[in-house]
């Protein structure tokens, strides 16, 4: 199974343009773009086109969305009209199958003094009534899909508590594969690593909410020791291809200031799930129009 996350950036100069205005005003084929004649952040109307046809070359079936506003919502929805999505402003999408049936819920991981905007986490849980596995227990996937906050550390360090809470939760009630991603403002490294850090295991978890806890308490009996592994970590060196930013901004292709690896795909370590491949694509294309500020993450994924 294919699985991607991509941030969108959000639409901030929005306009009137209908998505069939854009598709009648498709360039010819056959003439040459003047190379690199685009500069900076193009309105939304100019990117969904190259964000839709991403989605298409890759032939991805699970994609979580960040930053996406409810008009870009229903443009994907529009020019991908043979798929679905749950979720509002990190939505996921999925290619329709017979045997799929998924069911979702969403909560607000940003709860803290400092916080830059409110976030949101989208969680879906996939059955395949055909299995995923031999054994039918293990037939339901989770999927988390989550934005953290771009200001405060104290907060994406909170949010990646409660995302762990929540996932380990489902790791136990559902014995299926747990994967989490998203737009996590976070590197891995350096000053801004407290979340990846708390997601990967590296540091402990903060304190959270006993009401959120308790919601999501796991019986004694079923403890587990949960978190998650970053899948270019753990993907066969020969098989990582592409690039390590995923954030680059709306600079020239020869800026690299802002170059940083923030998004991220991962699994969880109750297992159920193999990583084949991993590949960060990307988001420039020869006129010089960058999709998005960031690069789509891209993994096949085996259960």
């Amino acid at each position: 199974m294919r699985v991607a996350t991509y941030n969108l950036r959000y639409d901030s100069m929005p306009d009137s343009i209908a998505v069939q205005e854009s598709l009648w005003n498709l360039p010819d084929p056959l003439v040459p773009p003047e190379f690199l004649g685009m500069r900076g952040e193009q309105p939304w109307s100019a990117r969904r086109l190259k964000i839709m046809q991403i989605i298409r070359d890759e032939d991805l079936e699970i994609i979580g969305f960040q930053e996406a506003l409810l008009r870009q919502v229903n443009d994907l929805q529009e020019l991908l009209d043979d798929g679905g999505f749950d979720g509002e402003f990190s939505p996921v999408f999925y290619r329709k199958y017979d045997d799929l049936v998924t069911r979702h819920t969403s909560f607000e991981p940003s709860k803290f003094p400092g916080v830059g905007s409110v976030r949101i986490c989208t969680v879906c849980c996939f059955k395949v009534k055909g299995g995923l596995s031999a054994d039918s227990r293990h037939d339901i996937m989770t999927i988390l899909n989550t934005h953290l906050d771009d200001q405060s550390d104290d907060q994406r360090c909170l949010a990646a508590s409660l995302l762990l809470t929540r996932a380990r939760y489902e790791a136990v009630s559902k014995q299926g594969p747990v994967i989490l991603l998203g737009d996590f403002n976070s590197t891995p490294t350096g000053s801004d690593s407290g979340a990846y850090n708390i997601t990967t295991g590296a540091s402990q978890p903060l304190p959270i909410d006993p009401t959120f806890a308790d919601k999501y308490v796991v019986p004694s009996d079923k403890e587990l020791s949960f978190h998650f592994q970053d899948l270019r970590a753990v993907t066969p060196r020969p098989f990582i291809s592409g690039n390590y930013a995923t954030f680059t901004g709306f600079v020239d292709p020869w800026n690299t200031s802002q170059y940083a690896r923030i998004d991220f795909i991962f699994g969880g370590t109750n297992g159920y799930w193999s990583v084949t491949s991993y590949h960060v694509s990307t988001s420039l294309t020869d006129d010089g129009v960058l999709a998005s500020d960031h690069r789509p993450v891209i993994v096949d994924l085996n259960f």
